[in-house]
């Protein structure tokens, strides 16, 4: 079931893509989907969200992102240099303006790089402006992965209320 905030943020950044002319596109791995699903949630989505690629293993971050074997061996899948990669790589194979990019353990079991609950977040634009947010704690799969979400979409709508003050009410 989707969380109504996350549908309420979606509804905010659907005019600020839509008027500009302006694409998303999405790499997801712990949240495989959910992101994607708040942003087509809103009708008319279809206009500025080209994709997702839910890349839950590393030959797929690897396959379709292109995100460097050598940099998932050395710091793991649950890091920023990697989640940053995703990013990068959602962009270009999605050639969107804008992607959000999330890796993480969610639960109930972490791993050797980094305690359940560590999820690293990227949203950036196709000209190289990237932030990049790290959740930590654990409060059970769920609550982690909806937590997650809601701020994945909410630093999307910052990036995107940035690029477009004139925009706001």
């Amino acid at each position: 079931m989707m969380n109504v905030e996350a549908k309420i943020i979606s509804r905010e950044i659907s005019p600020l893509l839509w008027k500009a002319g302006e694409t998303v596109c999405t790499a997801e791995s712990c949240t495989s989907g959910q992101i994607s699903a708040a942003i087509t949630s809103v009708p008319g989505s279809s206009t500025y969200f080209k994709g997702g690629i839910v890349c839950y293993t590393n030959e797929v971050k690897t396959r379709f992102l292109g995100v460097a074997p050598e940099l998932l061996e050395e710091k793991g899948a649950v890091s920023e240099d990697v989640v940053r990669a995703m990013l990068d790589g959602a962009l270009k194979a999605m050639d969107t303006t804008y992607a959000v990019a999330i890796t993480g353990y969610a639960g109930p079991g972490g791993g050797d790089e980094a305690p359940v609950g560590t999820i690293w977040i990227a949203v950036g634009d196709n000209k190289g402006e990237t932030v990049v947010e790290k959740l930590e704690g654990d409060e059970g799969r769920d609550m982690n992965l909806a937590k997650a979400t809601l701020v994945a979409l909410q630093m999307l709508l910052d990036l995107l209320k940035k690029h477009h003050p004139a925009e706001e009410e």
